[in-house]
């Protein structure tokens, strides 16, 4: 009788023996990620936002470390006055002799200072003002969002200008300053998110389960509303730069002996044809940060998509 070879519908699959496992497991089962590991693989993949964020921290060291490191020290008097960027003088000096170096590295850790305060200060409040109105509905939605639009309405620069003439000339008066006007959009888009979950399946649950309102709202709503404020929080990092700038060229925001960047623009205004880079490198640092921390919020905004499904990788 002729023999037939086998072929692979009639050779038989040996059962796995223990410890082994089927071959199709084998190249179809991998681990699952978490969903903070995909959102940060989703973020390292957006090359703008690696780019930015590179940069940005690098101007953060340079005006930090940088400012320690450099012979000479904002407010330093030198007897090269009016002297172009040299080896010696890498972004020239003033009419003074002061190094404008020294005084960009200083006016930067100034103005970032002033920057991540209102991110902070704005977000938190922005934050907690927003999630009652959303949760609460009712009376107390309709008071806080009224009080909201009320500040929303007015001129932000004027009443900024004016509060910062009656309370500022230190950085952290003018921080609180723009916080307090900044706190209401931050309030909008956290109500906006909070009544979208307040009605989920767990959100009735944990009520079910007897939690209570300030437990809801902290371990639930704000956790799950956090991509959404991480994104405004860059996105205020970057208007409060802007802002303090505009009030210290007006002569509303930081006054010397201090300094920052928009107070260093403001004084090179009259020298921009005879000194230009007293005004061109602050400058300069200005858009650089705001460029980058917008960067970094597109890269964030992407990366916490809630529409992104989660994938297995």
């Amino acid at each position: 009788m002729r023999e037939v070879a086998p072929t692979p519908e009639t050779t038989p699959v040996p059962a796995p023996g223990p410890g082994r496992v089927p071959a199709a497991e084998r190249e179809f089962t991998v681990a699952e990620r978490s969903q903070a590991q995909l959102v940060l693989r989703r973020f390292l993949q957006h090359r703008a936002a690696m780019i930015s964020l590179v940069v940005l921290v690098l101007v953060v060291l340079l005006a930090y470390v940088g400012g320690l490191l450099w012979h000479y020290q904002a407010g330093d008097i030198t007897p090269d006055n009016s002297q172009p960027p040299s080896l010696d003088h890498p972004f020239g000096t003033d009419a003074v002799g002061k190094d404008q170096f020294a005084e960009v590295l200083r006016g930067t850790r100034i103005s970032l200072q002033v920057a991540v305060s209102v991110a902070v200060f704005a977000t938190v409040v922005g934050t907690v003002w927003g999630s009652l109105a959303g949760y609460f509905g009712g009376r107390t939605d309709s008071l806080l969002m009224r009080l909201a639009d009320l500040i929303l309405t007015l001129p932000l620069i004027a009443v900024a200008a004016m509060l910062a003439h009656n309370f500022g000339g230190t950085w952290y008066l003018i921080a609180v300053v723009i916080a307090v006007l900044y706190a209401p959009y931050v309030s909008r888009v956290s109500r906006g998110v909070v009544l979208s979950l307040r009605e989920k399946e767990y959100i009735e649950a944990a009520r079910a389960l007897g939690a209570t309102n300030t437990r809801i709202i902290m371990r639930h709503l704000v956790p799950n509303a956090l991509g959404a404020i991480l994104v405004n929080l860059t996105i205020l990092v970057a208007l409060a730069i802007l802002l303090e700038t505009a009030l210290s060229y007006l002569g509303f925001g930081v006054q010397t002996p201090d300094t920052s960047l928009g107070l260093l623009v403001s004084q090179a205004q009259t020298a921009l044809t005879t000194r230009p880079w007293l005004f061109y490198f602050p400058g300069l640092f200005i858009i650089l940060i705001a460029l980058t921390i917008n960067f970094i919020g597109d890269g964030l905004r992407d990366a916490l998509d809630p529409q992104q499904r989660k994938v297995r990788q």
